[in-house]
């Protein structure tokens, strides 16, 4: 028995029958736009290390590249060392990493496995508040606050404690390598702990419900399934948090010390 098409059916197919040929003009415009923004990105990224080679020839031809790996800066003598500024760099992102990712991780489990819904807008609202604070404000407060707090609290504790060790010994000033960590881990733990959450709340509802069925605790499932399926992700986070600190400065040099020097005390100012 022949089937019949319904007037419905016979108008679509009219429809159909009269639109014009599918064009991949469009599709060739899309992918020619987007492959120039791709092009530009790394476009920038050679002109930034042009115009720093440019801008650095003239030093490079008067002082060499030994200016990397000597400490003395006299400018009266015009001699002038990085190494202090390069070991200072790294210490001070080093503690603040130390301080900061276990923090933010810990901030972003909390938040995506177990906070209750009514408290977990009001921490993210706090958290990136915390993030849109200047860095100038920061070390202010870092001046007038957290280094005297730091001088007569925790430095003496930690002195008491560790002070068999080269890290903690010498005497405590306030102004330090590890107040200038600590000031970086506070500015870099918002980044940070965004980051990770938004990983966090990628991972597959079915990872977690997966472990969950194989009699897994919530510690477990979140270790398991959650943690392990993120890993790569939660180092683009600190790799984030990482560039952040290594290109922050004008906190950092309001409770550092400014002095350019290479010691091993984090108490000493760097």
């Amino acid at each position: 028995m022949p089937i019949v098409a319904s007037p419905q059916t016979r108008r679509v197919r009219s429809t159909i029958d009269r639109m014009a040929p599918p064009s991949g003009v469009g599709d060739k415009v899309f992918k020619c736009l987007t492959l120039a923004m791709a092009l530009a990105v790394v476009a920038l990224v050679f002109l930034v290390g042009w115009q720093l080679a440019r801008g650095s020839s003239l030093a490079i031809r008067r002082f060499g590249f030994h200016f990397l790996a000597t400490s003395t800066w006299d400018p009266v003598a015009e001699q002038f060392g990085a190494l202090p500024f390069i070991y200072g760099t790294a210490v001070s992102s080093l503690v603040a990493l130390i301080i900061a990712v276990p923090l933010s991780i810990a901030t972003a489990v909390y938040l995506t496995e177990l906070a209750p819904l009514w408290i977990r807008q009001p921490i993210v609202s706090l958290i990136e508040m915390l993030a849109a604070i200047p860095s100038v404000i920061l070390g202010l407060w870092g001046i007038f606050v957290m280094i005297p707090w730091l001088r007569d609290y925790p430095f003496p504790l930690l002195k008491k404690i560790f002070g068999w060790t080269p890290f903690f010994s010498g005497p405590i000033y306030g102004v330090s390598m590890l107040a200038g960590g600590i000031i970086i881990a506070v500015m870099i733990l918002p980044i940070i702990t965004s980051v990770s959450r938004e990983i966090l709340r990628s991972v597959p509802n079915l990872q977690r419900e997966a472990a969950y069925a194989l009699g897994a605790t919530r510690w477990e499932v979140t270790r398991i399934a959650v943690l392990s399926y993120a890993k790569k992700g939660l180092f683009g986070a600190v790799i984030l948090g990482l560039g952040r600190a290594l290109g922050e400065t004008m906190a950092v040099t309001m409770v550092i010390g400014n002095t350019p020097q290479i010691r091993a005390s984090l108490f000493a100012p760097g």
